[in-house]
This record gives C-alpha cells, sequence and structure tokens, in this order.
C-alpha cells in the first residue's frame, strides 16, 4: 500500500481513481500528474515501487496545495466570505445552499432533517 503526503492509497485500484482520494486532487489533475510521471493510468496502486512513490510525491509536493493547506485555504475562504457580509457569505453563515439551488422543497442536505410544526387550533 503506497503512502503520499500522509493518506493511504487503496490497494486494487487504478492510478487514477486512487489519487482521488487525495483531498485537492481530482481525476483530471491526477491524470496530469501521471502523465508528468510517466505513469499509465491504468497501473494499479498495488504495483508500484519505491521510485514511483517519490516521483509521484515529489510532483505533487512541488504543484499542488493538497490535504492539511488545501482544507486550511478553503475554510479560510468560506471564513472570509463570512466576514464580508456578503451574499454567499450569509447563506454560509445560515447553513442554507450557496449556489442559487432551490430551498422551498429540496435541500435538505444543507438544512438538515425536518423539524415538525406544530399546528395550532
Amino acid at each position: 500500500m503506497a503512502r503520499l503526503v500522509g493518506v493511504d492509497l487503496p490497494k486494487n485500484k487504478h492510478l487514477d481513481r486512487a489519487l482521488t482520494y487525495i483531498y485537492g486532487i481530482g481525476l483530471t489533475s491526477a491524470r496530469k500528474i501521471l502523465t508528468e510521471a510517466d505513469l499509465p493510468f491504468t497501473m494499479n496502486s498495488d504495483d508500484l515501487d519505491g521510485e514511483d512513490v517519490n516521483k509521484l510525491r515529489k510532483i505533487i509536493e512541488e504543484e499542488y496545495v493538497v490535504e492539511g493547506d488545501k482544507r486550511r485555504e478553503v475554510s479560510l475562504d468560506i471564513k472570509r466570505l463570512t466576514d464580508l457580509g456578503c451574499y454567499r457569505g450569509r447563506r454560509h453563515r445560515a447553513g442554507l445552499p450557496t449556489r442559487g439551488q432551490r430551498t422551498k422543497t429540496n435541500a435538505r442536505t444543507r438544512k438538515g432533517p425536518r423539524r415538525a410544526i406544530s399546528k395550532k387550533k
């Protein structure tokens, strides 16, 4: 099992999919990393040797912001929006969707479970 930037890559997965387990690396950037390291996308993560792991680690550390730094960057961006008091910041503060989705009937993931409203007679 290969370990990159503090994340264990899953066993028996293609490398392009396995690299997406690292926070901050999606499928497109994983494929760019693999082409730069001259490794096939379909190579399994089990088949990596020490030299390949070092190549991948070097590329990721030099060119990408991943894991803790990326999480910190995202949380600081959200904090900046809430401090500014802009529309997106207010939506973050209220726990509502920020990208224009409807909230009358959907958005249960952001809003949480329904609260029962007692009926008055």
